[in-house]
Formats: C-alpha cells, sequence, structure tokens
C-alpha cells in the first residue's frame, strides 16, 4: 500500500494503541523459538551447502519473521522486537549448549538467565498514562 505523503511528521502524530491478545505473545514466542531454530540450521548448514539444515533454515526463517509481523499487529515494535532477538538468542545458546556445540559456564548462564529475565519483564511493563494537555 503506498500512503500519499503529508507535512505531518511522525513527532506530529500520537502512538498508536495496540492491544495485545494471546495470540500475540503465543506468536512472538513461537518466533523466538523459530529464529533459535534457524539460527542453528544455519549454523550446520556449513555455508548452506547441506541440504537438510539449509531447507530447515529456508522454512524456519520466513516463519519466525510473518510470526513476528503478526505480533507487532498487537505489541508495540520495541516490544515485540526486545523479545523476538533477545528469547530468540537466549534459546539459541541454551540449544547450542545442549547439543553440545557450545560450552557451558556459570557466567553464561547467569546472563542468559539475566535476558530471560529482561524479557519477562518487558511482558509485564504497562505504558504509563497519557498526560491531560
Amino acid at each position: 500500500m503506498v500512503r500519499a505523503h503529508s507535512a505531518e511528521t511522525n513527532a506530529d502524530r500520537a502512538p498508536e494503541t495496540k492491544v495485545a491478545k494471546p495470540a500475540h505473545w503465543i506468536v512472538l514466542l513461537a518466533s523466538a523459538l523459530l529464529e533459535a531454530v534457524w539460527a542453528i540450521a544455519m549454523h550446520d548448514s556449513n555455508g548452506f551447502t547441506l541440504l537438510v539444515p539449509t531447507l530447515v533454515f529456508a522454512v524456519a526463517c520466513p516463519l519466525s519473521m510473518v510470526g513476528l509481523g503478526y505480533a507487532m499487529r498487537g505489541l508495540p515494535i520495541s516490544v515485540a522486537y526486545a523479545i523476538w532477538t533477545g528469547l530468540g538468542a537466549a534459546l539459541t545458546v541454551i540449544a547450542s549448549m545442549v547439543l553440545g556445540s557450545e560450552t557451558v559456564s556459570p557466567l553464561k548462564l547467569l546472563f542468559i538467565a539475566g535476558i530471560i529475565g529482561c524479557v519477562i519483564g518487558l511482558k509485564f511493563v504497562k505504558d504509563p498514562a497519557p498526560k491531560d494537555a
């Protein structure tokens, strides 16, 4: 869809109010899981030279992006993208540790727990009440 150009700037517009439904959160979590899947598949594909991991990547990556896009219908971009990347990264590291391609250390586990804690915090943070003009 092409939008007509106007003199109105982003600063002139009120922030878009979105209503997150449980489906938005569920799809966002599934998309973060798919992010870990495609990241590991990309690593395992050996530069996209191995067929099965390349196919897994080719399916999981766009599905992850489509899910993120759906989640952004109900969630602010700041929350959706931060959760998608943070949780996806944490799950990638955890899966890599379980699969044996990443070493486990107490500090890594602490920092992964920190990322997950921040993701949980974003879920429960509320926007401040609008100020009366």
